[in-house]
């Protein structure tokens, strides 16, 4: 399981992290668009939304050992 939970500058605008985890790669994508320092306001798997963890709550994603490369792309702000 990894926890997304970015906590960030005001100033930055996002950051990339890769990140393996045994053959799997996770290519981690996190956007800043209103100038926040912390909250998952929603994040993708693959392309495919993933459910909004409640305010000050991290996203939570389980990790699979299967060889292929996933991509995430997580977005601060406030939840909606």
């Amino acid at each position: 399981m990894l926890l997304l939970d970015p906590c960030i500058p005001k100033a930055w605008q996002g950051f990339e992290i890769s990140y393996r985890h045994r053959s799997a790669r996770y290519e981690i994508t996190v956007e800043n668009p209103g100038g926040v320092s912390r909250g998952v306001a929603g994040w993708t798997l693959d392309g495919v939304a993933q459910p909004t963890p409640p305010p000050g709550s991290p996203a939570r994603m389980s990790l699979v050992d299967d060889g292929a490369t996933h991509h995430v792309r997580v977005i601060l702000g406030d939840p909606k």
